[in-house]
């Protein structure tokens, strides 16, 4: 049946309305409450309709759409600040055929010429405008609607890096030396990550309401009526672009204007670059995209501006926004789901770990139906509760995880969860906590969710390596009872594999032959395969080292063990736990009759290597940028020193950086990030330090 025009015409006109008031509803919780309900990408997905909509339908858009609107209302809490030059919001670019579409805009305003563009970190914090009279602070508002926010000026006095006198430049732009009579700065607010997790970890600790987000604590810090609460936060700003300017030099580029600001002692992000051409600003795009999670805060996307003002002027802006910029968004890595359930998987230890069962989303390129919840303590600080609505992370390669609940959207009657008490096995044993531990464990040996585990960790690539040798494999082999631990796989044939589902008889063999290939694996896997709490790859090399065998290691006494660089006492009395147990020593007898190999002492002994004719991993888990020449050493060369002591050592500075040696002729940017980042700076003879003992020096 045909629907007339004019129904679908009512129809749409209702779409759209609930549009309008979804999207209002939504921009007053985020920008005047400070409290979400929905993540950012799925506000975003809202307003993208609406646009699509309004520009189909002219005739059913109204005055008042909330499109076209930059912000929200400022809080009636603080004194209302009129802005002298309006904060104006920015068009987003949702992937690269709209941001090319906007290069190409850009282009026709300009009438061919080809403009140089500015690319800027898009800083997921809090907008604000902060107003120096005679070269002295005198206020500060928050963006609000765009042309009246909210005076917040005695909160952002207390923001480490913001001047209370301007400093007297020295560039080279002319008259710059002059401090001017007014000068209006226009920035982000934001708190760092590790702040934030600080302030989050305290606020669980204490039972207190938990930020679901950095963007949120900065904004709920920032909007204190009490600034010593706000000092607290250590907030941070980087400054983006100058509003009124009266007495100061002229300016005819934002990259000299961002000097400008430097000079004047402003904190200005140094990943800001300037890009030649579109086809640059798509690969400044890609790269921060892949890259975001390498920075100490967040960023949801990077601002591209046309770099010359005088171009700016040209192409003017929209009642919304410039058409000289925009803001190319990342795909959203939050997302907000139902929590259907909460449930308990069992490790190869015993370790019982919650997860939620959710209603599938689509976020950071992958649909999401589960996600980690950490522990017993985490679930109880988040306050999660089957039936909620919650936030859910995914960055980048990291597991899926719960921030936390949407309170405002939580049924009424929900209680909170209730960590079970019993092992969900078939055994059903009673869960004990110990003392001063944060997890939950099932000690019963016998337990089949810990036999499939400790299998599935003994194939794992850290460990033995066998490849497709995967968890369905292994839950088909123990529930039809052909192995009862990592031992008897090495007794398996093809003609055992060949009928299990999903194998025919050249996959059966290949499994088999790679089972095989084990056998010879270097001692410092097995020792990570056998599952010895506390014992990871980095100690396993260091006592390899030491001993030589397997034999040698179980049978050390304690004091022995924890002698070892690396091991300790922690790791040294959980080895002689595992080993003086009688099921664990009659392991090691099958993995002998097995034909493992346990290890050469004589070889240990004599090239000083950990078994495997490698060094000890005393770099594990550390991650060295190396920036510059150093003596003796070609840059790859000193790559490898690193990675053979398995750190880590990419090409780029990050949060994730540990430390940063510098040789002749470093990377600026490489050192400047480094120092704003407080991450220590090594010179040659502090490298070899790292190299010998696997600690960072102090200066």
């Amino acid at each position: 049946m045909v629907r007339s025009l004019h129904l679908v015409l009512m129809e749409l006109a209702d779409r759209i309305a609930e549009l309008r008031e979804l999207i209002a509803y939504h921009n007053r919780r985020y920008h005047e409450l400070d409290d979400p309900e929905i993540a950012d990408g799925e506000f975003d997905l809202l307003v993208r309709e609406l646009q699509t909509l309004e520009a189909e339908y002219p005739d059913l858009v109204a005055p008042d759409s909330p499109v076209a609107a930059v912000g929200g209302a400022p809080s009636a809490a603080f004194s209302p600040v009129v802005h002298s030059v309006r904060m104006a919001s920015l068009d987003n670019a949702m992937d690269l055929g709209e941001l090319r579409a906007w290069g190409d805009r850009v282009l026709r305003g300009l009438n061919g010429e080809q403009p140089r563009f500015v690319g800027e970190l898009k800083i997921d914090g809090v907008a604000i405008s902060i107003r120096y009279e005679q070269g002295r602070y005198v206020r500060a508002a928050t963006r609000g609607d765009g042309s009246v926010g909210e005076d917040v000026t005695a909160n952002v006095a207390t923001i480490l890096g913001i001047p209370e006198v301007l400093n007297r430049p020295e560039s080279l732009l002319a008259g710059s030396d002059v401090v001017p009579d007014v000068l209006e700065v226009r920035g982000e607010v934001y708190l760092p990550i590790a702040t934030f997790e600080d302030l989050n970890l305290a606020a669980g600790r204490a039972g207190e309401h938990r930020f679901v987000n950095p963007r949120n604590a900065a904004a709920g810090s920032l909007r204190q009526k009490d600034p010593s609460i706000t000092a607290k936060r250590r907030l941070q700003m980087w400054a983006y672009q100058v509003g009124e300017l009266l007495g100061g030099p002229l300016m005819t580029s934002h990259h000299e204007t961002l000097e400008y600001l430097a000079h004047l002692g402003f904190p200005v992000n140094p990943e800001v670059q300037l890009l030649t051409d579109l086809e640059a600003v798509i690969a400044h795009c890609q790269y921060w995209q892949e890259h975001r999670h390498d920075l100490g805060y967040e960023i949801d996307g990077v601002v591209i501006k046309v770099d010359d003002l005088a171009q700016r002027e040209l192409l003017g802006s929209t009642s919304r926004a410039p058409r000289w910029a925009i803001a190319f968004k990342f795909p959203p890595e939050e997302r907000t789901t139902i929590l259907r359930d909460i449930q308990v998987s069992v490790g190869r230890t015993g370790r019982v770990t919650p997860f939620a069962v959710l209603e599938p989303v689509f976020v950071s390129g992958s649909t999401v139906a589960m996600a980690t919840l950490h522990n017993e303590d985490q679930v109880r600080i988040k306050d999660v509760r089957p039936g909620d609505t919650v936030v859910v992370r995914k960055a980048g390669d990291v597991i899926p995880e719960v921030v936390g609940p949407v309170l405002a959207m939580r049924p009424a009657g929900s209680e909170p969860w209730v960590f079970p008490r019993t092992c969900p096995c078939a055994l059903s044993s009673t869960l004990q906590r110990i003392e001063g531990e944060a997890n939950t464990r099932c000690v019963e040996p016998a337990c089949p969710y810990q036999r499939d585990q400790r299998v599935i960790y003994w194939a794992s690539r850290q460990a033995m390596d066998i490849d497709g040798l995967g968890e369905r494999t292994i839950a088909q082999l123990t529930a039809a009872s052909m192995i009862v631990d990592p031992a008897d796989l090495y007794s398996l044939t093809a003609d055992q594999v060949e009928p299990l589902e999903g194998f025919a008889r050249p996959s059966a063999e290949k499994l088999v032959a790679a089972i095989a290939e084990s056998r010879q694996r270097p001692l410092p896997r097995l020792l990570t395969a056998l599952g010895v709490k506390h014992l990871g790859p980095a100690a396993a090399s260091a006592l390899s080292q030491r001993f030589g065998t397997l034999d040698k290691v179980i049978d050390a006494d304690a004091e022995e063990l924890a002698a070892v660089e690396g091991v300790g006492p922690v790791i040294a009395a959980s080895i002689r736990a595992w080993s003086d147990l009688a099921s664990n020593r009659e392991f090691i007898e099958k993995l002998r009759l097995a034909g493992i190999d346990f290890g050469d002492p004589e070889r240990a002994a004599t090239d000083g290597s950990d078994g495997s004719g490698d060094l000890p991993q005393m770099l594990a888990g550390k991650t060295v940028v190396v920036s510059g020449s150093l003596a003796g050493y070609t840059r790859e060369g000193a790559i490898e020193a690193i990675t053979r002591r398995g750190g880590k050592s990419p090409g780029s500075v990050s949060a994730k950086t540990d430390a940063l040696v510098i040789g002749d002729s470093p990377g600026a940017s490489k050192v400047s990030k480094a120092e704003a980042l407080g991450i220590p700076l090594l010179d040659a003879a502090q490298f070899e330090e790292l190299l010998d003992t696997g600690e960072i020096p102090l200066r």
